[in-house]
């Protein structure tokens, strides 16, 4: 917390210092422990009635998550035809492909106060009105301007998106859901890549281009029908709203006192507290957690993804096989990998996939760098494009288990709420650099030395498997305040081993 004296109320536990004053009615002590399993999921569960609604939520919000992904894929099977049409250089095109990144870095930038001034339903509409804006933008462009301005709104859009979808889902979800509802955000951005791509290669640019807006459509009518976050409207002081959505996403007849007294004292400790600033990110209180959440973006970017992922056709190639092919083996091994993930993340926990996913990455990465290696110094040159293929498709194939979508959900339950909007644009802010800094040196790299290239990005994964092992907390079952008391009482032990 950031009062260290005070108990962690986000657990529905009372202060214990005896010079604060005592509350009006006295709860029954809790212990919590960051080893705790919660195995009270079932009882949760019971009490909560019913989850239609917070799936109909979820389903609505994950629009948003396809819409990223449809954006992210439309410049690769479009990239020929859109340079024929409008007469565009190679460099013209690279700017519209790479705008995107710049748009996204400034949607992550604002996304935080956006989505703590409009409400988190709000901040899905905002964005869902530029990607429309965007894409209308591209589907009338005649020439490169026009084209380069709806990326960039497009951009903007899904920057925005990348932070309010999966703090939206971690917000509405009981604990025992929170992870694997989290979890479809990356499937829906890889399935929303995936459509784009295969539907692109069989329609024109600028019909794919409006069958970006369809998402945009569901989202915004499918808002209409869901509650807003119980928890940022119980901080803005709307209780009635506050109590009608928590009922709302529990079930008509279910008993939410229990819940609703939890976030409500948590949000009366939060009230007490002055709004974050950036330096206070470097501050004791809650430095474990911005460094928990910028190291896992940053692992997952330097570990390849986007340069790997962007040009994996020109891989292929390379190895020997059709690009086309390998694309579309790439994807189908995307996708149904993802859906094991969500599968799987609230059942094995957070710590264990990410260290298995980044184990496999490694793997994958070393099979690739070997490959180039051995195609170097024409070494078993039958072997090669087995290797390179094989090494691509595992290193996919582990990401999109775990590193692809794990970061982004415990990005959702580590930072407390009076800080959760500033933090979370900044960790946005790290992911959407990593992934242009990728994206725009992997060319550079594999100039260099495509075996290098690939080692560099095995080493990388075998740091996150440090880094996880040793600062990341477990956050399978908890609910979002037992997590803050887990990093709370954490920090504590390090600073009083130090002094």
């Amino acid at each position: 917390m950031a009062i260290g004296q005070f108990r962690d109320v986000e657990n529905g536990e009372n202060n214990t210092l005896e010079d604060l004053e005592q509350p009006l009615v006295i709860k029954q002590e809790k212990i919590v422990s960051c080893e705790d399993e919660y195995g009270s999921d079932e009882k949760s569960t019971e009490k909560s009635g019913s989850i239609w609604m917070v799936l109909l939520s979820t389903c609505v919000a994950v629009c948003g998550s396809f819409e990223f992904g449809s954006c992210v894929g439309y410049s690769a099977p479009t990239q020929s035809a859109i340079r024929e049409d409008l007469n565009l250089s190679l460099a013209q095109f690279s700017m519209f492909g790479s705008i995107l990144t710049i748009g996204a870095m400034l949607g992550a930038i604002t996304s935080g106060r956006i989505a703590d001034f409009l409400g988190r339903k709000g901040a899905m509409r905002m964005s869902a009105s530029f990607c429309i804006t965007g894409w209308l933008a591209i589907f009338f462009s005649k020439g490169a301007l026009p084209l380069d301005i709806g990326r960039f709104f497009t951009g903007y859009g899904i920057g925005v998106f990348s932070y309010v979808v999966p703090i939206f889902i971690a917000e509405i979800a009981p604990k025992n859901l929170r992870g694997v509802l989290t979890t479809l955000n990356q499937l829906m951005i890889v399935t929303g890549a995936s459509v784009a791509f295969v539907i692109g290669t069989i329609i024109s640019w600028t019909t794919l281009a409006l069958t970006g807006i369809v998402p945009c459509i569901f989202l915004l009518v499918g808002l209409w029908f869901v509650p807003e976050s119980p928890r940022w409207l119980a901080k803005i002081g709307h209780e009635k709203e506050f109590q009608t959505a928590l009922q709302r996403l529990r079930g008509k007849h279910a008993d939410i006192s229990d819940e609703m007294a939890e976030i409500q004292e948590y949000i009366v400790t939060l009230q007490s507290l002055p709004k974050a600033k950036l330096l206070d990110f470097f501050k004791s209180k809650h430095i474990r957690s911005v460094i928990i959440g910028v190291g896992l973006m940053v692992f997952q970017q330097f570990g390849g993804i986007n340069g790997i992922g962007f040009y994996a056709s020109q891989t292929f190639e390379e190895a020997g096989i059709s690009s086309k092919t390998g694309t579309i083996a790439y994807a189908c091994v995307q996708v149904p990998i993802t859906m094991v993930g969500a599968t799987l993340i609230d059942k094995s926990g957070r710590r264990p996939l990410i260290m298995v996913s980044a184990t496999g990455t490694f793997l994958g990465c070393f099979l690739a760098g070997t490959s180039f290696f051995l195609k170097g110094y024409g070494l078993l040159l039958d072997w090669v494009p087995i290797i390179a293929v094989s090494g691509v498709l595992t290193y996919i194939a582990s990401f999109s288990i775990g590193m692809g979508a794990v970061p982004w959900v415990i990005m959702s339950e580590i930072f407390p709420i009076h800080v959760k909007g500033a933090a979370g644009s900044l960790v946005v802010l790290v992911n959407w650099l990593g992934a242009w800094a990728i994206s725009y040196t992997y060319n550079f790299l594999m100039s260099w030395s495509s075996s290098g290239t690939y080692y560099i990005y095995s080493g990388v994964s075998l740091l996150t498997i440090l880094f996880v092992a040793k600062l990341v907390p477990e956050t399978k079952g908890k609910t979002l305040e037992e997590i803050q008391s887990c990093i709370n009482s954490d920090q504590s032990r390090r600073q009083d081993i130090i002094s």
